[in-house]
């Protein structure tokens, strides 16, 4: 704890902004992956028991599905309504994606911006104090280093989040336009 607190006691102001921006950018990632993850397994799970509904004749949607509000009547199928409602899944199921997509690019340059600020910092205490040895430069340099970690460790986590996020959409998409199709046959 002591190593950190001297950290960041050595580094620059930007050193410290990179790493509230990059905590900001992994409590948001991890907030939106633990509540996306856990609300479509929900809609995938009712999703699939509708598609098993109609697969075992049943004329309507189960009224849990998204598709119950687009389809009322066991007798009539009104399939511009049928993709309407797809449509709007398809943005309500695609919806935090963005976010990790931009933290999963943006945060090794924020880590690197952070890297070259503390390197820059790091060379000028070494030119005003005259002498320039490894023993100096070394520790500098791996210090300056832990921000281009910090970013790579943030955006790996995005990125796995976001694949999952997107397959667990397309999981629940899935199974909207099997009943879809079940419907109109």
């Amino acid at each position: 704890m002591s190593t950190i607190m001297n950290y960041f006691q050595n580094g620059s102001w930007v050193t410290v902004l990179v790493f509230i921006v990059l905590s900001i950018y992994l409590i948001s990632v991890t907030w939106v992956f633990i509540y996306r993850y856990f609300y479509l397994n929900s809609w995938s799970s009712r999703e699939k028991e509708s598609v098993e509904r109609l697969a075992l004749g049943h004329k309507s949607v189960s009224e849990l599905s998204v598709l119950s509000k687009c389809h009322r009547h066991e007798d009539s199928v009104n399939p511009h309504a049928l993709n309407a409602c797809l449509k709007a899944a398809e943005k309500d199921s695609s919806s935090g994606l963005t976010l990790l997509s931009i933290v999963a690019s943006t945060s090794p340059f924020v880590g690197l911006f952070g890297t070259v600020v503390s390197i820059l910092d790091s060379f000028a205490k070494i030119g005003v104090a005259g002498g320039a040895s490894l023993n100096v430069l070394a520790p500098a340099i791996s210090e300056a280093l832990v921000a281009t970690a910090c970013g790579i460790f943030v955006a790996v986590p995005a990125y796995a989040f976001h694949l999952m996020l997107k397959r667990k959409a397309y999981e629940v998409l899935s199974y909207l336009q099997m009943q879809i199709e079940l419907l109109k046959s």
